[in-house]
Protein backbone atom coordinates (compact mmCIF):
# COMPACT_ATOMS: atom_id res chain seq x y z
CA UNK A 1 0.00 0.00 0.00
CA UNK A 2 0.91 3.45 -0.76
CA UNK A 3 1.97 6.53 1.58
CA UNK A 4 0.86 9.87 1.04
CA UNK A 5 2.89 12.36 1.28
CA UNK A 6 3.50 16.03 0.31
CA UNK A 7 4.46 17.37 -2.68
CA UNK A 8 5.80 20.95 -3.35
CA UNK A 9 4.66 22.70 -6.56
CA UNK A 10 7.29 25.27 -7.64
CA UNK A 11 8.38 28.08 -4.91
CA UNK A 12 8.35 31.67 -4.63
CA UNK A 13 5.43 32.52 -7.22
CA UNK A 14 4.83 35.42 -7.25
CA UNK A 15 1.13 37.29 -6.92
CA UNK A 16 0.71 40.29 -8.96
CA UNK A 17 0.30 43.46 -5.70
CA UNK A 18 1.44 46.67 -6.03
CA UNK A 19 2.45 47.53 -1.98
CA UNK A 20 4.89 50.56 -3.18
CA UNK A 21 3.83 53.60 -1.30
CA UNK A 22 0.59 51.73 0.07
CA UNK A 23 -0.91 54.14 2.69
CA UNK A 24 -1.74 53.70 5.83
CA UNK A 25 -4.87 52.80 6.72
CA UNK A 26 -5.22 51.64 3.31
CA UNK A 27 -6.26 48.33 1.36
CA UNK A 28 -4.47 46.58 -1.63
CA UNK A 29 -5.78 43.44 -3.28
CA UNK A 30 -3.95 41.21 -5.68
CA UNK A 31 -4.54 39.30 -8.96
CA UNK A 32 -6.38 36.31 -8.45
CA UNK A 33 -5.30 32.94 -8.62
CA UNK A 34 -6.43 30.07 -10.75
CA UNK A 35 -6.52 26.48 -9.01
CA UNK A 36 -8.24 24.63 -11.39
CA UNK A 37 -5.39 23.28 -12.96
CA UNK A 38 -2.59 22.79 -10.13
CA UNK A 39 -5.15 21.99 -7.30
CA UNK A 40 -3.58 22.48 -4.42
CA UNK A 41 -4.61 21.00 -1.40
CA UNK A 42 -2.63 23.85 0.35
CA UNK A 43 -1.08 27.09 -0.64
CA UNK A 44 1.56 28.64 1.46
CA UNK A 45 1.82 32.32 1.32
CA UNK A 46 5.18 34.31 2.30
CA UNK A 47 4.47 38.29 2.46
CA UNK A 48 7.47 40.60 2.94
CA UNK A 49 7.18 44.20 3.35
CA UNK A 50 9.14 47.35 4.48
CA UNK A 51 7.98 50.31 6.58
CA UNK A 52 8.50 53.56 5.53
CA UNK A 53 11.29 55.66 6.60
CA UNK A 54 9.63 57.66 9.26
CA UNK A 55 6.21 57.65 11.37
CA UNK A 56 5.75 54.43 11.81
CA UNK A 57 3.27 53.97 14.63
CA UNK A 58 4.90 51.61 18.01
CA UNK A 59 1.76 49.37 17.73
CA UNK A 60 1.53 49.25 13.95
CA UNK A 61 0.85 46.46 11.99
CA UNK A 62 0.34 44.73 8.51
CA UNK A 63 -3.08 42.96 8.74
CA UNK A 64 -3.51 39.95 5.39
CA UNK A 65 -6.17 38.70 4.16
CA UNK A 66 -7.82 36.20 2.03
CA UNK A 67 -10.49 36.31 -0.47
CA UNK A 68 -11.89 33.46 -3.49
CA UNK A 69 -13.97 32.55 -5.98
CA UNK A 70 -16.08 29.49 -6.26
CA UNK A 71 -18.43 30.51 -9.79
CA UNK A 72 -15.43 30.77 -11.70
CA UNK A 73 -14.41 34.52 -10.89
CA UNK A 74 -17.95 36.32 -11.87
CA UNK A 75 -17.71 37.23 -7.84
CA UNK A 76 -14.98 37.50 -5.13
CA UNK A 77 -15.22 37.22 -1.18
CA UNK A 78 -16.62 40.98 -0.38
CA UNK A 79 -16.71 42.86 -3.46
CA UNK A 80 -12.78 41.83 -4.00
CA UNK A 81 -12.08 42.34 -7.89
CA UNK A 82 -9.60 39.61 -8.33
CA UNK A 83 -7.38 42.42 -9.63
CA UNK A 84 -4.20 44.39 -8.07
CA UNK A 85 -6.30 46.99 -7.10
CA UNK A 86 -7.04 49.27 -4.65
CA UNK A 87 -9.83 47.48 -2.25
CA UNK A 88 -12.47 49.24 -0.88
CA UNK A 89 -14.62 46.83 0.52
CA UNK A 90 -15.25 45.72 4.36
CA UNK A 91 -12.19 43.50 5.68
CA UNK A 92 -15.00 42.36 8.55
CA UNK A 93 -16.19 40.03 5.87
CA UNK A 94 -12.56 39.11 4.37
CA UNK A 95 -11.20 36.38 5.79
CA UNK A 96 -8.31 36.78 8.10
CA UNK A 97 -5.44 35.06 7.43
CA UNK A 98 -2.78 36.60 10.13
CA UNK A 99 -0.66 39.58 10.85
CA UNK A 100 3.13 41.04 10.94
CA UNK A 101 4.09 43.95 13.62
CA UNK A 102 5.17 46.43 11.70
CA UNK A 103 6.27 48.85 14.58
CA UNK A 104 9.76 50.44 13.55
CA UNK A 105 10.65 52.81 10.18
CA UNK A 106 12.54 51.45 7.34
CA UNK A 107 12.56 47.68 8.58
CA UNK A 108 11.59 44.52 6.60
CA UNK A 109 8.71 42.49 8.46
CA UNK A 110 7.66 38.89 6.76
CA UNK A 111 5.89 35.90 7.67
CA UNK A 112 4.41 32.55 5.41
CA UNK A 113 0.49 31.74 6.23
CA UNK A 114 -1.08 28.76 5.41
CA UNK A 115 -4.59 29.01 3.35
CA UNK A 116 -5.73 25.42 4.20
CA UNK A 117 -5.78 26.63 7.88
CA UNK A 118 -8.49 29.54 6.71
CA UNK A 119 -10.39 27.53 3.88
CA UNK A 120 -10.48 24.01 5.75
CA UNK A 121 -10.37 20.79 5.36
CA UNK A 122 -12.32 21.13 1.80
CA UNK A 123 -8.95 22.41 0.04
CA UNK A 124 -7.59 25.89 -2.07
CA UNK A 125 -11.47 27.62 -3.47
CA UNK A 126 -10.81 27.43 -7.62
CA UNK A 127 -9.77 30.73 -6.92
CA UNK A 128 -7.97 32.80 -4.63
CA UNK A 129 -6.07 35.51 -3.90
CA UNK A 130 -4.82 38.30 -0.58
CA UNK A 131 -5.32 41.24 0.29
CA UNK A 132 -2.83 43.65 2.42
CA UNK A 133 -4.16 46.13 4.69
CA UNK A 134 -1.30 48.73 5.83
CA UNK A 135 -2.12 49.84 9.28
CA UNK A 136 1.77 50.82 10.41
CA UNK A 137 0.87 54.31 11.18
CA UNK A 138 2.47 55.45 7.40
CA UNK A 139 3.08 54.79 4.05
CA UNK A 140 5.08 51.48 2.90
CA UNK A 141 8.38 51.86 1.63
CA UNK A 142 8.39 53.41 -1.83
CA UNK A 143 10.69 50.89 -3.66
CA UNK A 144 8.40 47.91 -5.19
CA UNK A 145 11.57 45.52 -4.94
CA UNK A 146 11.35 46.21 -0.90
CA UNK A 147 8.25 44.18 -0.54
CA UNK A 148 7.12 40.66 -1.98
CA UNK A 149 4.27 38.29 -1.94
CA UNK A 150 4.87 34.99 -2.94
CA UNK A 151 3.38 31.57 -3.04
CA UNK A 152 3.92 27.48 -3.02
CA UNK A 153 1.20 25.13 -3.79
CA UNK A 154 1.13 22.19 -1.81
CA UNK A 155 -0.66 18.63 -3.51
CA UNK A 156 -0.69 14.84 -2.18
CA UNK A 157 1.04 12.16 -3.83
CA UNK A 158 1.34 8.24 -3.55
CA UNK A 159 4.78 6.93 -2.74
Amino acid sequence: MADIKQKFGTNNQALTITLASLASAAMRECTAVDNTTDLFMDVKVAVKVKTGASGVSSTGSINIYAYASVDGGTSYTSSATGSDAVYSGRQSNLIYLGSLDAVNNAVTYSSTFSLSRIFGYGGIPAKWGIIIENLSGAALDATGGNHSVTYQGVLAQAV
